[in-house]
């Protein structure tokens, strides 16, 4: 499904990589090893070298808007360009439906963003990327911070996710969380992406 060959940012080593519909990769390391610049170069947002594909499709095809829709990323700091929350969700019978699953009142759309906790804005963020509905998700610490009932609730809407075809590679700092959702491993240690031993 997606195809990464011989990618990378500045400071990283060449890497390439397979993900396939409905499969989870995850990627750990120390922080600043690079695993944010490896996401924001897949989601073509910083400066690299090497390809990706979308079902064989070189990103360099698609228009960036496209690739964006197709390839979501969620950073670990949300951004948010509008004061009111309910500007960030199109649908908003879609989105009222999703936030009890994380925790999120339906009221919360009528919030002014400024009144959110750290921990609402990154689950709010997670919901405004699965609304969105990619066929790649390029997930960056999405339950850094949050509680153990949080983190469970984004859990089980990422393995939903990975049940319809979603593939998803995680940056996680969480053993535990690794080898609950991954196939497969990877690791970053001074600039070089290995497959990890589990």
């Amino acid at each position: 499904m997606l195809s990464i060959q011989g990618l990378h940012p500045p400071g990283l080593k060449p890497f390439s990589l397979d993900l396939y519909e409905g499969e989870c990769i995850t990627l750990t390391g120390p922080s600043g090893a690079g695993k944010t610049l490896f996401l924001r170069a897949i989601a073509d947002l910083d400066l690299h070298q090497g390809s990706v594909f979308l079902n064989q499709v070189n990103k360099n095809e698609f228009a960036a808007p496209e690739w964006r829709r197709s390839v979501g990323y969620l950073a670990s700091e949300s951004g948010w360009w509008a004061d009111d929350v309910g500007v960030h969700f199109p649908d908003h019978e879609r989105a009222t439906a999703l936030f009890p699953e994380l925790g999120i009142v339906p009221d919360a759309l009528n919030w002014q963003v400024a009144r959110l906790s750290t921990g609402e804005r990154q689950r709010l963020a997670f919901a405004r990327l699965v609304l969105a509905s990619p066929r790649i998700m390029l997930l960056d610490e999405p339950t850094s911070g949050l509680d153990p009932d949080s983190e469970a609730m984004v859990e089980e809407i990422l393995r939903r996710q990975l049940a319809g075809k979603t593939a998803i590679l995680l940056v996680t700092h969480s053993d535990e969380q690794a080898n609950r959702l991954a196939v497969r491993q990877l690791q970053i240690r001074e600039g070089v992406i290995s497959e990890r031993a589990v």
